[in-house]
């Protein structure tokens, strides 16, 4: 298993990143990817550090496996686990990829807060408001317990936490200054992660 979910962190990073970077500059001329945002120590600092440092943890879960220096939790470590994993990392993969691409011109690494782009709400957005997050965490999930050690869970609920403050404490702040009244108007109707769960009051 721990081969497996390599494997498939390989996938995620080749679509996500590599073919979605490629796509993106071939169709804007730009990347879209900004980077860490803010001054070392804020919020919008510490979101994406948390989410980056999550990352790598998450991907070293299994190669920690592979070397025998961090074994599997024994009671999880059992075969319909591993085969829900697989179907939750594959299913979160093509979600992932596929919201990425939903977003088009507008889809962004970071925040830039001088830049403007369209507020996207069609398609998977028009079912929450954060379907790259809302994919990624199921993604995560599945890989987890395809190498269920104490280490991938410590990835696991990083990449929860820092996905929340990242949304919560920049984005939506951002979308709300850049498309007032639009995006207010959206994010009152369509939840943030789950359909109908976390929308904003007016």
């Amino acid at each position: 298993m721990p081969t497996l979910a390599l494997i498939l962190y390989a996938v995620y990073l080749a679509l996500t990143v590599g073919l979605r970077i490629l796509i993106q500059v071939r169709r804007t001329g730009s990347t879209g990817f900004h980077g860490l945002g803010g001054r070392p120590g804020s919020v919008e600092w510490v979101a994406g550090v948390g989410f980056t440092v999550a990352l790598l943890v998450g991907a070293a879960a299994p190669l920690l496996d592979l070397l025998d220096v961090v074994e599997p939790i024994g009671a999880l470590d059992i075969a319909a686990l591993h085969a829900v994993g697989l179907v939750l990392a594959v299913a979160g993969i093509v979600a992932t990829f596929y919201a990425q691409v939903a977003m088009g011109a507008s889809w962004r690494v970071g925040v830039d807060p001088e830049e403007q782009t369209d507020l996207v709400t069609s398609g998977p957005f028009a079912l929450v408001r954060n379907p790259i997050f809302a994919a990624m965490l199921p993604t995560a999930l599945g890989l987890t317990l395809l190498v269920p050690s104490w280490v991938a869970f410590v990835g696991l609920v990083g990449l929860a936490s820092a996905l929340e403050l990242q949304v919560r404490v920049v984005e939506e702040p951002y979308l709300l200054h850049r498309h007032r009244e639009v995006y207010a108007t959206y994010a009152a109707r369509v939840g943030r992660f789950v359909p109908g769960v976390g929308r904003l009051h007016r």
